[in-house]
């Protein structure tokens, strides 16, 4: 308890300060008062923020050990004409509050999870088990064969407009307007709205508060998934702490259980490199999100164990439990293609 405390004090605490390029320093012991914040100049680091910086990053954030490695907030992109369609202010810690776009697929698998919990849903039942049948266009029969893990697995068999394509289970398609689905079926199953679940389940437990559900504008709410997820850096970090603490928030509270959370990470049939909404590092093939096949681990540079969440424009969560590593990147599209790998190798040599 008293670590996680420590922890939440880092994170929340007043005189948390942003990491700055600066002459080479040891780190400062710190408490509720003096968080521990790494202050580092050397060459390693400076590729780093430099490099993040030129690839529209808005937000970065590195927890390791309970300590702030990095805290580092960079001016919007004045060149991004979409950017703006996805900022809703900014926080009082400065960060800009941001809609993590895809990112927010993992945070509604940990609702389906809590859900699990509570009795509430099935996964190994149909779909319209819990919101009716015709939610597709697959025949009757097609359709009651697609269970809610199908769903979680990105493995419907349906096609972006809701159509037959493959037997449930056997074809890995990244399918954003099947995934809004299973939005619809944690509040049906709850009965009880998604803002107030997720706020009551989720975010009050993790001591999220500037985490909420957004309508988005017309021009995004046309990829099929019409409300997002709005959050800061931090907010997102003490997600991610709760992941890597094995369902148990800063605060004490256990949010999910152990088992639950181990079954949103186990890899799924048609792609080892996707669990339950989330994404896998260290599988022997990935099916990425356009359809391509590769052999070798999702992100070569990244720990094996690492899981993440990823959105659209780079928005990132990493979560490595073998170095209790957090990582935390927004912001707008980087311009590198090869961006997570390179941010890793660059990463690796600021943290060893």
């Amino acid at each position: 308890m008293k670590a996680r405390s420590h922890i939440k004090a880092l994170l929340l605490g007043a005189a948390l300060a942003a990491v700055s390029i600066a002459p080479s320093a040891p780190a400062r012991s710190g408490n509720a008062a003096s968080p521990a914040v790494v202050v580092a100049g050397d060459a390693a680091m400076a590729a780093l923020l430099d490099y993040l910086r030129n690839q529209n990053t808005t937000g970065f954030l590195v927890i390791q050990d309970g300590r702030i490695l990095i805290e580092k907030n960079f001016p919007a992109p004045e060149s991004d004409k979409q950017f703006p369609l996805f900022v809703y202010g900014k926080s009082n810690d400065g960060a800009l509050l941001e809609d993590v776009a895809s990112q927010q697929k993992s945070f509604v698998s940990v609702l389906i999870a809590i859900a699990i919990d509570k009795g509430l849903i099935d996964v190994t039942k149909p779909v319209s088990d819990y919101i009716g049948a015709g939610w597709s266009k697959a025949t009757p029969e097609q359709e009651a064969k697609i269970r809610v893990i199908d769903v979680l697995h990105m493995a419907s068999g349906l096609d972006e407009k809701f159509g037959y394509e493959a037997p449930a289970g056997t074809k890995f398609f990244y399918n954003t307007p099947v995934y809004a689905i299973s939005k619809r079926i944690v509040a049906a199953a709850a009965k009880q709205p998604l803002e107030t679940i997720t706020r009551d389940w989720l975010t009050g437990p993790a001591g999220m508060t500037n985490t909420g559900w957004r309508k988005r504008p017309t021009a995004l709410a046309s990829v099929g998934n019409d409300t997002g997820l709005v959050t800061t850096p931090r907010d997102t970090a003490l997600f991610g702490l709760m992941i890597l603490n094995k369902g148990v928030s800063n605060t004490g509270t256990r949010v999910v259980s152990q088992a639950s959370l181990a079954a949103m990470f186990e890899r799924s049939p048609a792609n080892p490199a996707y669990g339950r909404l989330w994404w896998l590092n260290g599988g022997d093939y990935m099916v990425g999100a356009l359809g391509n096949r590769k052999d070798g681990p999702l992100i070569a540079a990244a720990p094996a164990d690492t899981i993440a969440a990823l959105g659209a424009f780079n928005r990132r969560l990493f979560v490595v439990p073998s170095r209790k590593l957090i990582v935390v990147r927004t912001g707008a599209s980087a311009g590198d293609k090869e961006f997570d790998q390179q941010l890793w190798l660059r990463l690796n040599k600021v943290i060893g």
